[in-house]
């Protein structure tokens, strides 16, 4: 992979210190050498139809409200998933007939369901939701007063420091790691991480900024300094080639499409002992207005198939792993008249890894009568976004209350149980 000189300053301004450590022997480090493993967020672009990921598949106003194309169906050929332990005893929710791979971690007891959740405040704009979600608010006022994004206040708030704390293995770095400490976009390693031109271009830009004042400058060191690090443990060949990644326990990424690559990327970066601590990948595709069994369909492959690879390739690394799956919004209960579904508001979350009581969905369900939608037109919001990742947060940096100032204006409720104590029972199945 190559990096334009604009790239690595953009990578570099929302970036921290970025320093060499060698030899570090956990999957991931704080500055304070807790060994907290590693969290990825998943973005579903575009606003995911969690009715049509995971249906309630008997409800009757269900039923009703749209056609089977946009329901999951509960029998016949083209059936989905049955998942037990719903929230609702007298409703079969299924997953979707694609999603063999999120059926088997669910069944495995290693993925947990968020249904209904999603922002509180009543917004069906695309890049107004990504922001606010981004920077872990819910208004558009607390919006307006937020200048860094979540991920960033929680890498302040444990302390990462370490080589690459956090990366954005889709592209470009989006407003979760904005003003804060560690962030750097990068999408591939198969040729190699370094600047363009190579180590000639990179000795002139390190001369450039070496000597120079100035946050540019230093964020130009700091951006060439974590790319050294990472470079250096790209296993090469004789040759000095990059070796391709080899995925362990069979793992294939590639029918997860752009997703599988991302997450291909985290693996590979994770497992450089690089000092880690939280990735994001996006899988866009959700926007369907129309055509949507289709083109459902083919997002539901590629995020089950490329989950499912990521989880085997990282197998060792279970009980130090958190995968967290979110939207901007939900869609509409009823179908429009272009075979698809219009922006809604609550949607599905779905939380996977070691520590995850899996097999199970948490949060209430709010049913779909019209007195229980939200204008009468829209699955209602019964969990806020916010209490998810706070749990995800908590369990990912053992501190509990300590993250509680990565979402100003918001305290959690009691939480949802979605991680096992060490105590916890054992997994269903």
């Amino acid at each position: 992979m190559t990096l334009t000189r604009r790239d690595i300053l953009k990578s570099a301004l929302v970036s921290a210190p970025l320093l060499g450590v060698p030899g570090l022997r956990q999957l991931a480090f704080a500055a304070d050498g807790v060994d907290r493993g590693l969290l990825v967020v998943v973005h579903l672009r575009g606003g995911c139809d969690g009715l049509n990921l995971i249906s309630p598949a008997t409800d009757p106003t269900f039923i009703e409200a749209r056609v089977s194309d946009l329901r999951v169906q509960s029998d016949g050929p083209d059936a989905g998933h049955r998942l037990d332990r719903g929230p609702d005893p007298e409703i079969d929710f299924r997953l979707h007939a694609s999603a063999n791979g999120l059926a088997d971690l669910y069944t495995q007891g290693r993925l947990a369901v968020v249904h209904a959740a999603g922002l509180t405040d009543e917004q069906r704009s695309h890049f107004v939701a990504i922001d606010m979600m981004e920077h872990g608010v819910a208004g558009q006022a607390a919006l307006a007063h937020s200048n860094t994004g979540w991920l960033a206040r929680y890498l302040q708030t444990i302390g990462a420091a370490a080589p690459a704390s956090g990366i954005a293995a889709s592209g470009g770095i989006s407003s979760e790691f904005l003003g804060g400490a560690g962030g750097l976009a990068i999408s591939d390693l198969g040729g190699g991480f370094g600047p363009p031109g190579g180590p000639q271009v990179g000795a002139v830009l390190t001369r450039l900024y070496g000597g120079a004042p100035g946050p540019v400058a230093a964020a130009g060191r700091t951006t060439l300094q974590a790319m050294t690090t990472i470079d250096a443990r790209i296993t090469r060949d004789a040759e000095n080639k990059p070796v391709p990644y080899a995925p362990e326990n069979g793992a294939n990424y590639d029918p997860g499409g752009d997703l599988g690559r991302a997450l291909r990327t985290v693996a590979q970066l994770a497992k450089m002992q690089i000092g880690l601590q939280v990735a994001t990948a996006d899988i866009g595709g959700w926007d369907t207005h129309e055509n949507q069994p289709g083109r459902l369909r083919n997002c539901v492959e590629r995020l089950s198939q490329g989950v499912s690879a990521f989880y085997a390739d990282m197998a060792r690394f279970d009980d130090r792993l958190i995968l967290v799956t979110i939207s901007e919004f939900g869609r509409r209960l009823r179908s429009n008249r272009s075979n698809g579904t219009d922006h809604g508001r609550a949607g599905v979350m779905m939380v996977l890894g070691g520590g995850v009581q899996g097999g199970r969905f948490y949060g209430r369900w709010p049913g779909l009568t019209t007195d229980k939608l939200d204008e009468g037109v829209d699955l209602s919001v019964t969990t806020d976004y916010r209490q998810v990742l706070t749990e995800v947060l908590a369990a990912h940096s053992g501190r509990g209350g300590a993250v509680a100032s990565v979402f100003p204006d918001y305290t959690a409720p009691k939480p949802l149980g979605i991680f096992a104590s060490a105590t916890a029972a054992a997994r269903p199945g």
